[in-house]
This record gives structure tokens, sequence and C-alpha cells, in this order.
């Protein structure tokens, strides 16, 4: 963003003030623990940061620092300093994502948010551009935008931080429709890594191309109802199977790197054939599935 040497410090009357019309954020409950917060630091040492504010026709308009000044007003503060610049739009919507970026006030979705409306609903430039004018590179843009792909409950995961950007990530390529929500689930029950997210992938787009391939040209429905539940259990079944394998897997490379002596050999060549184990199950369930699957 471009510098400005034309700002001005004045207290200006709340009343004055009106919220960005191109917000980036939600604005927190009034209620919310990160306002209390706020508004006790500030009846305390008073405001050590004034709002940008930019002059409108009739008034003003907030720049950076919504919270601020939720926290002032709530606290019945009849003027609140404010750095007031010249801003276009664009340039006041691009130093909102500054602001917040910089105060990790915007969460993940919130941030994916901003950019699609910067690139796409206000058309003010490409994501290099965007990438370049907020310091970020055009793949991390890129990355966040490709949250929005998910569905909305997998985004209030990612919003509540219940699940993490790059799990989320995994699942934006995904065409799997209803069991993408399923695998979003089984990687918050089971913590899942990112190594992990991709094996299980991958068995499922093959579970996916097996069953489903050619499915539109059958046409007893009856039939395909019942198939169909059988071999979602059956694929389940094999996603749950393979979580196992790969739980084994990081359990025995923990154990691996113990300094346990016989105990450490015996623990390791334990989990081993429970390894062995599984994975006849896994085999043993591919082999259910294409000869009880395959023609339904």
């Amino acid at each position: 963003m471009e510098s400005y040497d034309n700002s001005l410090y004045e207290s200006i009357e709340v009343r004055m003030i009106r919220p960005s019309q191109f917000p980036t954020r939600r604005p927190d409950p009034k209620d919310s623990p990160e306002l209390e917060a706020l508004k006790a630091s500030i009846r305390v040492h008073g405001l050590l940061q004034p709002i940008i504010i930019r002059p409108l026709e009739h008034g003003f308009e907030i720049v950076a620092g919504h919270r601020r000044f939720a926290a002032c007003r709530s606290l019945r503060w009849r003027h609140i300093p404010c750095k007031i610049m010249e801003f276009t739009d664009k340039d006041a919507y691009e130093m909102q994502i500054v602001e917040n970026l910089q105060r990790k006030t915007l969460d993940p979705v919130e941030e994916a948010m901003s950019y699609r409306r910067y690139v796409i609903d206000f058309g003010w430039g490409g994501v290099s551009e965007l990438g370049r004018r907020i310091g970020k590179s055009e793949e991390y843009v890129s990355h966040r935008m490709q949250l929005l792909k998910l569905s909305k409950n997998i985004q209030e995961n990612v919003s509540n931080k219940v699940l993490g950007v790059s799990q989320a990530l995994e699942l934006t390529d995904m065409n799997l429709g209803g069991r993408t929500q399923e695998l979003a689930q089984e990687i918050i029950d089971n913590k899942m890594t990112v190594r992990q997210i991709r094996q299980i992938k991958n068995e499922m787009k093959q579970a996916e191309s097996f069953d489903y391939s050619g499915l539109e040209s059958r046409q007893q429905n009856a039939r395909q109802s019942s198939a169909a539940r059988e071999a979602s259990i059956v694929k389940r079944s094999v996603v749950a199977l393979r979580i196992a394998l790969s739980r084994l897997d990081d359990l025995i490379e923990r154990a691996n790197r113990d300094d346990g002596g016989n105990e450490r050999v015996e623990l390791v060549s334990f989990l081993m054939d429970m390894r062995t184990q599984v994975h006849t199950m896994i085999d043993d369930t591919l082999k259910y599935k294409k000869a009880h699957c395959s023609d339904r």
C-alpha cells in the first residue's frame, strides 16, 4: 500500500463515526470475552492507540479499530481519539486486512472471505496483486480462498480451531459429496495428521471409483439402495482400518526412537504383529467388497 502524509489527530464525537461499509471481520458480540477484556484495559489505561478513520461527505468511517471503537462506545465515551486520513475504498479495505493480519484478529475463514471480496466481488486486483499489497505470497492467499469451497459446517470447525487449516485444505480437492463431511469428522475425532489424511483420501477415492463407476446405468432402484448402503459400510470399515494402520505406524516409529533395550524390541515386535493383523483385515475387507459389492 502507498504511504500517506495527510494524517491528522483529533478527538471526534462518537456519533459522527460509522463502521466500515466493507468490513473484513464479523463484529464481536457485546458480551464477548475479547471485547470485555479490551473494555477493562481501556477503563484502566485509556485508549493507547487511536482508531484510524477517513472523512466522508457526512461524518467519518472507520478504517482500522472497530473493536476499540465498539469498546469505547460501550463505555459511553462521547469523544474518541482518531487518526484521520484520506483513503480510497480500495486502500481502506487493504488497510483493514493488513491491520487485522498484524493483530491476528481474523480467523482463517474471515481471512479467506476478505480475499475473495477483494479479488472477485470488488474486482480490485488478482491474487498476486493482493498478496503483494498485504505482504503475503500468492500461494498463501490462494490457499486461504480454497477454504471457501468447503461446507459451512467444516468452515465453522476451522473458525473455531477444531480443524486446522492444513487439515481442511486436504479436503478442498475432494469430490465425495457427503463423505467429505464424514472424513472431516474422522480427522477431528482421530486428530489425524496431514500424512494420515492423504492416505485415507487415496483409499476413499479408490473405493469411490470402484463402487460407483457405471452406477447410473443400473436401473433397479431398490437393489441399488441396498447395495449402496452395504458398500458404504464396507468402505467405512476400510477407512477405519486404514486409520488404525496409520496410528500403529506412528506408535511403531515412536517406539523405535525409545531406548528401552529388550523391552523396546518386544514392544516393537508386538506392534508389528498387530500391524500385520490389521493389514490382513484390510485385505479381507477389500476381497469382501470385490466379491459382494462390485456387481450391484
